[in-house]
C-alpha cells in the first residue's frame, strides 16, 4: 500500500542484502519507516525505503511505519534528505546530490537565508547558528570524507548542477564516481563540457573526469 516513487536515489542492492542478512539473524525489523498519509488516503514513503525493499523479497504482509498526516512536500523531502544523510553509507555521488537537495528545501522553508547578498549572504548560508541548516550537514560530510568545507561546498555545487538523466547516466558508469571525478564536475565552464564529462564517464571513454575534461 505504500507509494515508494520520485525518491531521491535508487535502494542499492548491496544494502538490501545487508538488510535481509541481518533480518534473517535478528528475525526483526531494527527501525520503523516513516511514511506521510496524504488527504486522499495514499501513503508515501519517506524514509526507509532498503528497509520497504528488504521485506518485499522476504514476503512481509506488513511492517511497522511512523505515519505522518498534515506535513508539506517540502518537509516530507527535508525527512527524506536528513534520515539519509545521517544515517545512511552513501557514496560521493548520492551524498552531493543530498546536500543540494538539502540545501535547496531549506532555503525554500528559510527564504531569509537567501534573501542575502555578498558578506552577509555567506554568513547566513553557511554560518548560521541553526543546526538543522546545511551547515552541520556540510560540516560533518567534510569530516567524513576529510576534506576542508570549500570542497564540500563544490560538491553541493556540482549536486545542483546534475539532472536527473546525468544521476542516471553517472550512477550506471563502470567505474564509481568518485570525489575527485566531482571536483572536475564542479568546475566545468560550461554545460557542454559537463555533458561531455558525464557522458564519457558513463560510456567507460574516460578513466576519470580530469581525462574526460583534458579531452573536451
Amino acid at each position: 500500500d505504500v507509494l515508494t516513487h520520485n525518491r531521491l536515489r535508487p535502494v542499492t542492492e548491496a544494502g538490501v542484502e545487508s538488510l535481509i542478512a541481518s533480518i534473517n539473524e535478528t528475525g526483526v525489523m531494527k527501525d520503523a519507516i516513516h511514511v506521510r498519509k496524504k488527504k486522499d488516503g495514499s501513503y508515501h514513503l519517506i524514509a526507509g525505503g532498503h528497509r520497504m525493499e528488504a521485506v518485499r523479497r522476504l514476503g512481509w504482509d506488513e511492517i511497522e511505519a511512523k505515519v505522518w498526516t498534515d506535513v508539506t512536500d517540502d518537509w516530507a523531502r527535508l525527512m527524506e534528505v536528513d534520515d539519509n544523510l545521517a544515517g545512511a553509507e552513501m557514496n560521493a555521488l548520492d551524498t552531493a546530490v543530498f546536500l543540494a537537495k538539502r540545501k535547496e528545501v531549506y532555503e525554500r522553508l528559510h527564504p531569509e537565508t537567501k534573501a542575502a547578498t555578498g558578506s552577509a549572504l555567506v554568513a547566513r548560508r553557511w554560518n548560521t547558528a541553526d543546526t538543522m541548516s546545511v551547515v552541520s550537514f556540510a560540516t560533518a560530510t567534510a569530516e567524513k570524507f576529510g576534506l576542508t568545507d570549500r570542497h564540500v561546498r563544490r560538491m553541493i555545487a556540482v549536486g545542483t548542477a546534475l539532472n536527473r538523466a546525468d544521476l542516471t547516466k553517472l550512477r550506471a558508469a563502470p567505474k564509481p564516481v568518485t570525489l575527485a571525478d566531482l571536483q572536475v564536475i564542479a568546475k566545468a565552464t560550461s554545460s557542454d563540457e559537463q555533458a561531455h564529462i558525464v557522458a564519457a564517464l558513463s560510456a567507460g571513454n574516460a578513466k576519470s573526469a580530469g581525462q574526460a575534461r583534458a579531452a573536451f
